[in-house]
């Protein structure tokens, strides 16, 4: 399974993007409910219904705020240009075995590929 951060969803909503596309069509995509309330702040066409289709994809485990602290600390994931949902993102990762990230977000992609998690995809 598949972890599309924000960054991925955005350039979706503006452009189009036929990799998230196709990777929906495939069952793929799991979705974080942070992702889904970042998403929430942007201007989206067709909000409700956008949002509404969201929160219908299969979710993923989110970690509690104590579990990313240990992550944080264990991982030495601090000073790296990453925050608080970058870093919940990575916990869930791990939370949903099988999964990877995917992020166009230069930094969330340098710590998910040194943790060995980061979905191969552009």
């Amino acid at each position: 399974m598949i972890l599309a951060d924000t960054s991925i969803w955005i350039d979706h909503f503006r452009a189009g993007n036929s990799d998230l596309q196709a990777q929906l069509a495939n069952r793929n995509i799991v979705i974080h409910p942070f992702v889904v309330a970042e998403l929430a702040f942007g201007s989206l066409r067709d909000r409700l219904q956008t949002l509404g289709y969201l929160d219908r994809l299969p979710q993923a485990k989110v970690a509690q705020l104590s579990e990313v602290r240990r992550m944080i600390e264990t991982g030495s994931l601090w000073s790296l240009g990453i925050g608080l949902i970058d870093a919940h993102l990575v916990a869930s990762t791990f939370l949903n075995p099988a999964t990877l990230l995917w992020t166009k977000d230069k930094h969330l992609r340098k710590v998910a590929k040194s943790l060995g998690i980061l979905a191969n995809l552009p």
